[in-house]
This record gives C-alpha cells, sequence and structure tokens, in this order.
C-alpha cells in the first residue's frame, strides 16, 4: 500500500498481489479496499477499532481476552495496527489458505510473545482466555467438571506438542 496527499491508496501492484493471494479479482479487491479505508481513513485499523469489530462479531460474547491474540495474528509487521493487506491476507489463509499458512498463523496466536517458540505459560495463558470465550458462548460449559480442567487441558495439549520436553513447542 502506498500513500497520496496523506492518503492510502492501493498501487496496481497491491491490487494484483492481493487479488492473487486471496481469491478475489482486482475489482473485489478495490472494492474491499474502498470499505476498509472508508472505516479506517488511514489505511490502519487501531486495536479499539479491532475490538469493536470483535465486539460486532460475537455480540454478547466476552471475547476481550482474545482479541489480543487474534490482533497480534492479523499484525504481521508488529508495528500495532492491522493495514488493509495484513487484514486481507489473513481473512483468505484462514478461510481458504494451505494447512501449513493456517497452522503458521495459528502459531502466532500461541507465541503470545513472538519468540518463535510456545512455552507452558503461553499455552495455559491462551487455554484460559480460550476457556472464558467458551463460557461466554455456552454457560453449561460452566456446569461441566471436565471442562473446568483448563489447566489439564494446557498441560496436556503442551505435553503432547513439545516432542523433545524442552519446555517449548
Amino acid at each position: 500500500m502506498g500513500s497520496k496527499n496523506g492518503k492510502p491508496v492501493l498501487r496496481e501492484e497491491d491490487i494484483a498481489a492481493l487479488s492473487k493471494s486471496s481469491g478475489l479479482d482486482e475489482t473485489q479487491v478495490k472494492e474491499s479496499f474502498n470499505a476498509f479505508v472508508a472505516e479506517h481513513p488511514t489505511g490502519k485499523m487501531k486495536p479499539k477499532d479491532f475490538r469493536e469489530m470483535m465486539a460486532k462479531a460475537l455480540p454478547k460474547k466476552d471475547a476481550s481476552k482474545m482479541e489480543k491474540h487474534v490482533f497480534r495474528m492479523y499484525d504481521a509487521n508488529k508495528d500495532g495496527y492491522i493495514d488493509f493487506s495484513e487484514f486481507m491476507l489473513i481473512f483468505f489463509i484462514m478461510s481458504e489458505g494451505a494447512p501449513e499458512e493456517v497452522l503458521t498463523k495459528i502459531f502466532r496466536v500461541f507465541d503470545v510473545n513472538s519468540d518463535g517458540t510456545i512455552t507452558k505459560k503461553e499455552m495455559t495463558k491462551l487455554i484460559k482466555d480460550m476457556y472464558g470465550l467458551l463460557k461466554s458462548l455456552n454457560p453449561q460449559i460452566i456446569k461441566d467438571p471436565n471442562l473446568a480442567a483448563k489447566d489439564l487441558i494446557a498441560k496436556s495439549a503442551f505435553a503432547e506438542m513439545d516432542k523433545d520436553q524442552d519446555g517449548k513447542v
């Protein structure tokens, strides 16, 4: 993405690249960009904007603990914002991407401090946050003693993935 007179613009090479990576035709990419810029005039989605989008996508759900993890997945260049290219790339990968691409993005959700590894502490925190979201989606979970063992779930999942038992995935 470029900028002209301080306003975000989509260059022809951006349109071609996004069309190729997203599966959308060039007209759809342009329309999506125009809609994104209408909502985010700077061409960047702030964490507050993302929080509002999550609230709209999951009304009446407590997604607040998960939003920072998902935001990190979208913010590929780690500048604290989600630009149109990052948004479109993740949207496509999560909806139609190859399994390796999807797993890479999911790994970034679990890698809370972005150091390239997942520790037991990171896994436990994310599972607790996911558990909180699941509880708000289905209050029956609160009454299910099998699902209340979120620490056990985190430890079991981590042990399964930590093949060399070095405390990192």
